[in-house]
């Protein structure tokens, strides 16, 4: 048994997957949410959720009953004094998170890490609620948790960095694949990966393809596990939309991250999605959905303008110092499964070749939406590589 006790807030399901996941490296896990009702749901889900992995053979009944006796379902958020690491899984609310914060820094002793799952908020202002914020940091992981690898160690303005160091090795040694990152808009991932779905719109806007040819391009030509209009679809809607929202609104505006009135209007129709029978695509016994067009000239042509632009978001991300460019790989192949990590990828195709594709792009438009990233055009000028 691991002495540490580690602490969960809120009993949704990124919170049920991290006690999950805490409680299979033998941790003693508390696990609280507000409404007692939301606890009884977490059990039972969780328990579900394990007794699947027995049908499957993955694990044996004795060690699913191990890691439920050490979760321990609570009501009183006071039982949490004990804990070495507390993670806040609520909703992403900065007024909920910070009154969570509050009432946790009475209750844990001083020496206690406290930590948000947040991935659109910044550190630094759910830090602000703390009397001492520098135990307190950042540490994202992707749904489903117990599956997904990457987890994002986001330090804030005031974190120390012996506290950083402190939540990333308990990570690491849950067999994560942790990354740092810095407490800008959407971390890592989520700034990276908004072209992934917006280029992907805009070329269905403008005409290029249709949903199911740009889909089949981006999984057959592209190698990606999901086209972006299904992944948008699985996500839902609702959320994907305010990611969208959330991060142009963080980065003041810039055009790089311009919602589209296509997702818009799906979410003002309540078209969220797989989970309400009708997105991008329609769901159901009956769904009648159309094919692709599969021409492998038109496929590339997408693809290249896609990856295109989640190359030169990744290199944004270097040079504006974000994350290292082994950390901006790593976070996009193990938090949403990426074919390469995105520079190596640049370094495949030509770093002077992915230039002069965000040169055209930038040439025909006339968006400051398209303008080649300042670290890809020096690492051209000097005949250089990231790797």
């Amino acid at each position: 048994m691991n002495d540490e006790i580690i602490g969960v807030v809120g009993a949704g399901t990124m919170g049920q997957g991290i006690a999950q996941i805490a409680s299979q490296n033998n941790h003693t896990v508390y696990l609280y949410d507000a409404y007692p009702d939301q606890l009884g749901k977490a059990k039972h889900a969780l328990r579900k959720i394990l007794q699947r992995q027995v049908e499957k053979e993955r694990m044996s009944q004795e060690e699913v009953d191990g890691i439920m006796d050490r979760i321990h379902f609570e009501e009183d958020l006071t039982n949490f004094g004990e804990c070495s690491l507390v993670i806040e899984a609520v909703v992403e609310d900065l007024d909920i998170k910070k009154d969570v914060f509050q009432r946790l820094e009475g209750i844990v002793s001083h020496n206690c890490i406290l930590a948000t799952n947040t991935s659109s908020l910044s550190i630094a202002s759910i830090s602000s609620a703390l009397k001492k914020p520098k135990r307190f940091l950042g540490i994202h992981f992707f749904n489903p948790a117990p599956i997904m690898p990457l987890v994002e160690i986001v330090p804030g303005i005031a974190t120390s960095e012996e506290i950083t160091q402190a939540a990333r090795r308990q990570i690491d040694n849950w067999d994560k694949t942790t990354v740092l990152a810095k407490d800008t808009p959407g971390f890592i991932v989520n700034r990276v990966a908004r072209p992934f779905y917006s280029e992907a719109i805009r070329q269905y806007e403008e005409g290029v393809a249709d949903i199911p040819t740009i889909d089949w391009a981006m999984k057959e030509i592209g190698g990606f596990r999901m086209g972006p209009f299904e992944l948008m679809d699985f996500i839902g809607h609702d959320v994907n939309y305010k990611v969208t929202e959330t991060v142009f609104k963080e980065f003041f505006y810039d055009p790089r991250f311009k919602p589209s009135f296509t997702q818009k209007r799906l979410v003002e129709a309540g078209w969220l999605g797989k989970k309400s029978g009708k997105g991008f695509y329609e769901y159901g016994d009956e769904a009648d959905n159309p094919e692709p067009t599969k021409d492998e000239k038109l496929g590339q042509k997408i693809v290249d303008r896609i990856v295109t632009m989640l190359i030169n978001e990744a290199a944004d991300a270097v040079f504006m110092n974000v994350a290292t460019v082994e950390d901006v790989d790593l976070a996009m192949t193990k938090g949403v499964n990426y074919p390469k990590g995105l520079l190596k990828w640049a370094d495949e195709i030509g770093l002077q070749e992915v230039l002069d594709r965000m040169s055209r792009l930038q040439t025909e438009y006339r968006e400051d939406r398209y303008r080649p990233n300042p670290l890809l055009k020096r690492k051209v000028r000097n005949g250089e590589t990231f790797y």
